[in-house]
């Protein structure tokens, strides 16, 4: 897997990390959505370099104009709820990319802290031949993405695949490693230390979720 971590210099990302964590600003949930939507519009930046792009000529008023064009279709999709304000940031920039959704949950059978992951919705076009863009906040366990992958994976093969997250754990990351294809792209906007003993991430920021939308049943 080839993993891109995109906070590691100084820049405006991390002034937007540094917000969407500060609990002093978590009860203003427009705030927090805002910033999750402009981490997903840098994000798409730094993966729109990895695109594949081809030569067009524009007219302008005064003549032509040569330059390209990104020439690979994409399929944007986002892990429900939490990964709706991500999904925006990526769309504002990739517009016209085709459009997906699934809904997955830590399901906790026992009422512990063991738990499975619950794939129950899904509606997403074509991905055979596209590249997949899968995005969600947080990478904890890894155990979300890859069950979405895999999912995903009954619809066809796409040709590229990207996972982007605003935060991971190293052990969400190893995890991904193990279980999805080798030529994958994983974007990091930060990465934290470790995970808890309930399997959040630390120092993290909390639920991403219920951050953006209001405290959840």
């Amino acid at each position: 897997m080839q993993i891109h971590y995109l906070s590691e210099g100084n820049s405006v990302l991390n002034h937007f990390l540094g917000q969407i964590r500060n609990v002093t600003v978590h009860n203003d949930s427009m705030r927090f959505r805002r910033n999750i939507e402009r981490i997903g519009e840098i994000m798409a930046y730094e993966l729109s370099k990895e695109l594949h792009y081809a030569p067009i000529e524009i007219q302008t008023p005064l003549g032509i104009k040569n330059t390209t064009e990104i020439k690979d279709q994409l399929v944007l999709c986002s892990i429900l709820r939490a990964g709706l304000p991500l999904h925006l940031g990526f769309l504002n920039y990739f517009d016209n990319a085709e459009n997906g959704f699934v809904s997955a949950f830590r399901h906790h059978p026992n009422n512990d802290d063991y738990f499975d992951i619950l794939v129950q919705y899904q509606a997403i076009t074509d991905i055979n031949g596209k590249n997949l863009l899968l995005v969600d906040p947080m990478l904890a366990t890894g155990q979300s993405i890859v069950a979405v992958y895999n999912k995903l994976m009954e619809n066809g093969t796409p040709k590229e695949i990207h996972i982007a997250v605003v935060i991971a754990a190293p052990e969400g990351i190893a995890y991904l490693e193990e279980h999805l294809p080798e030529h994958c792209h994983l974007w990091v906007a930060s990465l934290d230390e470790k995970l808890n003993e309930h399997r959040y991430i630390v120092p993290g920021l909390g639920d991403a979720g219920d951050l953006a939308y209001g405290n959840k049943l």
